[in-house]
This record gives structure tokens, sequence and C-alpha cells, in this order.
């Protein structure tokens, strides 16, 4: 991998308008991503991009792709697919950015009026950013034609797959022209996400910044151990001793986000906490995004689907109330703090049940780190006949 710190925007083969467009929206070097990738994705071969969220992998492969649209061809050229609503239109909103207004682009998801989104192609939509289950649907209906589509973008490809839009996305790409670019990002490269790299890529260059350590130096992580019946006690001692700017508390269940959004606007009095699930009605997604974004939250509780869409800078704390299923959904769920543009290390502490040493050593194998143990002064987070086991699990044959 080439030496990228000195490299500037100028270098990296971009049209002119472009570069003015970056300098008006206060881009001024480059990220690692976007100085390997960029170039690559410019000379239209298929190209796999391994970067954690945050890294600014949105503009690493907008940038390349917007450069492939021919302006004066009101058809869709350029089709992003990420994971969920959120996801999708932060894409939007910084995809608007980068091309300063040159390019028609329209979205593609579901909790929105689709006939504003067939309104859009039909007005000469160049780019269309949206989730598998939409894009599908505005297929079937005859209202997406694929036929002059240059480029195919798979964002968070890994987690597209972990739910289950692995079907969706072949039967999207069959109609896709097979004479394309396909740019395929993700944090992490399961088996899955190299099998449809695989099949559907076409010698793909490897753009791999995950750096053995798939979580980056600027996020601190522990664990705790605690008794399934101390969470909540846990939660308040970590939260007073914290002091978090804003935090997301992830949780595994839908449920389990609406009880402690209950017990904890009840305890802590306040306005400032809110909960986030794929059961929620999109206007109040939109809402508690959008107040998350504005500062007027501190404490968000979120699970894992709808977590994945929240792409902001100002998250200084991850808690996982609930130590994640699979190993990956850790990085990502991690990856919300220590952000590109944050000016201070993240903080990220997991609630580790003494039956489930054997899951944070996954997590630990995973990530190539031992986590330090977190300490709470004066707290009694698990009984004292109890800690011994916690012992045999660090130490043990």
């Amino acid at each position: 991998m080439q030496n990228t710190t000195e490299l500037t925007f100028e270098q990296l083969g971009l049209h002119p308008k472009t570069l003015k467009t970056l300098a008006q929206n206060g881009y001024e070097t480059p990220s690692p991503i976007q100085a390997e990738l960029i170039p690559l994705a410019l000379t239209g071969r298929d190209c796999i991009g391994q970067a954690r969220t945050g890294t600014g992998k949105t503009a690493a492969f907008m940038l390349p792709t917007m450069e492939r649209i021919d302006l004066a061809e009101p058809a869709v050229q350029v089709l992003a697919l990420a994971p969920t609503r959120e996801l999708s239109e932060q894409v939007m909103m910084e995809a608007k950015k980068l091309c300063g207004g040159r390019i028609k682009l329209g979205i593609g998801v579901g909790g929105r009026p689709i006939h504003l989104q067939i309104r859009d192609i039909e007005n000469g939509a160049q780019g269309i950013i949206g989730t598998p289950g939409r894009i599908i649907d505005l297929l079937r209906r005859g209202a997406l034609n694929l036929d002059k589509l240059k480029v195919l973008i798979l964002d968070e490809a890994d987690r597209m797959l972990d739910i289950g839009f692995r079907p969706d996305i072949e039967r999207i790409i069959k109609q896709c022209p097979k004479k394309r670019q396909t740019l395929l990002l993700s944090a992490t490269l399961p088996p899955p996400v190299e099998k449809l790299a695989q099949k559907y890529m076409t010698d793909p260059e490897m753009v791999d910044l995950s750096e053995d350590n798939v979580v980056v130096d600027t996020i601190e992580q522990y664990y705790v151990t605690v008794d399934e019946n101390r969470k909540r006690s846990l939660l308040l001692r970590v939260l007073a001793q914290e002091k978090p700017a804003q935090a997301i508390v992830f949780t595994r269940t839908k449920r389990g986000a609406d009880k402690l959004l209950e017990v904890f606007s009840r305890r802590l009095k306040s306005d400032r906490i809110a909960a986030i699930h794929g059961d929620l009605p999109q206007r109040k997604r939109d809402r508690v995004i959008k107040d998350l974004r504005a500062g007027k939250l501190r404490l968000l509780i979120a699970t894992d689907v709808v977590g994945r869409g929240i792409d902001i800078s100002g998250i200084s704390h991850i808690i996982n109330y609930d130590i994640p299923e699979f190993c990956d959904d850790y990085v990502h769920r991690v990856g919300r703090t220590g952000r590109l543009s944050s000016a201070e290390n993240g903080r990220a502490i997991t609630f580790v049940r003494l039956d489930q040493g054997g899951e944070l050593t996954n997590i630990e194998m995973r990530i190539n780190t031992v986590l330090p143990e977190y300490r709470v002064d004066g707290f009694e987070a698990y009984a004292p006949k109890e800690r011994s086991q916690r012992t045999v699990r660090k130490f043990g044959a």
C-alpha cells in the first residue's frame, strides 16, 4: 500500500468541478480509504474496500462514481444499496453535498411515499440510493430500469447479508448490465461476502484498511462483568462516572430497548433520552436521528439493525448493555464512536454476564485485542462467590 499521508484530492485524478465542490464543503485532505480507493475506482475496475464506517468511505465510493455519470443522459446510471433507511438517507445527504447539484439523485427506501420516489426516477434521476427491499419493489413495478447502469455499489455488504438481503441483492444484480463496475464496501469480509464478490465481481482490486485490528486505536474498549439483574444499576453508575457527551446503549431486542427507555426516562427524569428500533414508525425514527444529530439527545438506546444506520460524529461512548450475538456486530457497534472527525477517543464498554465469558473471548479473538476490565468504584456488579469464575475465563487452561 502506498504512503497516502501527503496526498491531496488534486492528486487523485478528480474533475476540477468536483475539487471545487470539495473545497466549498471543507474537504481538505483525503482519508486513507479515499486516497486508496478513489484512484482505483476511477479506472472503472471492480473494487472491494474494507474499512469501518466513519473513515470517509461514502466519499471514497461516491466521488469516483459521479465522475462516470453522463450528465446529459436522464437515466439511472448509478445504484447504491445500503442495509437501512437511515444509512441510505445519510449516503444521500453526503452524495448531494459532493456533487454540488450537478447530478440528479433519488432515493428508494421503505417508510417513504413510493410515488415520490417514482417521480424522481421519471424526472431523470441519474443516481439512486436505497435499500434492497424497496429497490426490488421499484423494479417489480417497472418504475426502475437498470439498462443504462454503469456502477453498482454495495455499501456495508456484510450487514446487508447479516439481515437477510442476499436474495434481494442477487435479484437486483441479475437485472444489472453485465458490463458494469461494482464497488463493494464492508467493515468485515466474512465468507458470505467473499462468496458474493467471487460470484458477481470481475477480478476486483482489494483495498484493505482494516489493519489486522478491525477496531481502530481511537476507541478505548473495556468489559465489565455483571449479573443480569444488576445491569440497570451498573448502567446508571457508568453514565455518572463517564459523563458522556452522547452515548448509544445497544440491546439485543426491541422489547429490551423499550423497557430500558421506560426505566431510564423515569429514573433520569430527562427528555434527552430515546430509543430506536425496527418497530418504531419511520417518522419517529427520523425525529430521533434528527434530535441526536442536533445534540438534543444525550442517550440513545438502539438495536443492531437501526444502530448500523447511525453515522454521527458526536458519539463519545458506546455501551453494549447486551453483548452482541455475533463478533462482527461488536465491530460495527463500537464503530459508532471514535469517528474520523472526532477530536477525542471514543470509549466502548461491554457488559458481560458470568456465563458469557466465551462470547467475550470470541470478540477478543475477532479484534485481536484483550479487553481490560472497566472499574466502577464501590459498585458490586456480581456476587462475591462467583468472582473466581471470571478468573478461570481469563487465566485458566
